[in-house]
């Protein structure tokens, strides 16, 4: 479920159980809500870096599995496409292949933080309730 979900069911559940509204809530309480709109936002752009390079990676391991079934290998430089070296084009997409995974775990990395970070503010604001 995500974040904002989890914050609107939150404050409905303050409103129900306690009879306060967001306006009513403690000013702490307003601010880690606030904080938690903040973070899915910050969730949500992490997530579309982490799609971009996933789809990087797919197309990487494509043209590595493609590379493999041809003889002559091209390259495309700009709006040109060159012949290239079938082992240095291979070389080249292995290595961008290993910066980008380089790069997808720190993003997971940085999800996981954000997504504690996440947990433990609404845990909070559950316990304000």
């Amino acid at each position: 479920m995500p974040i904002l979900r989890k914050q609107n069911s939150i404050q409905i559940k303050i409103k129900n159980n306690k009879g306060k509204s967001y306006m009513n809530m403690s000013k702490e309480t307003q601010e880690k809500i606030q904080r938690l709109q903040l973070i899915e936002q910050n969730l949500q752009a992490v997530s579309v870096q982490k799609q971009q390079v996933q789809t990087q990676l797919f197309e990487i391991e494509s043209a590595l599995n493609e590379i493999e079934t041809t003889k002559t290998a091209y390259k495309i430089i700009g709006n040109i496409m060159i012949k290239t070296e079938k082992e240095k084009l291979k070389k080249e997409l292995e290595e961008k292949k290993e910066l980008a995974e380089l790069k997808l775990k720190t993003i997971e990395k940085q999800e996981n933080q954000i997504k504690e970070k996440a947990k433990k503010i609404q845990e909070e604001v559950l316990k304000a309730k």
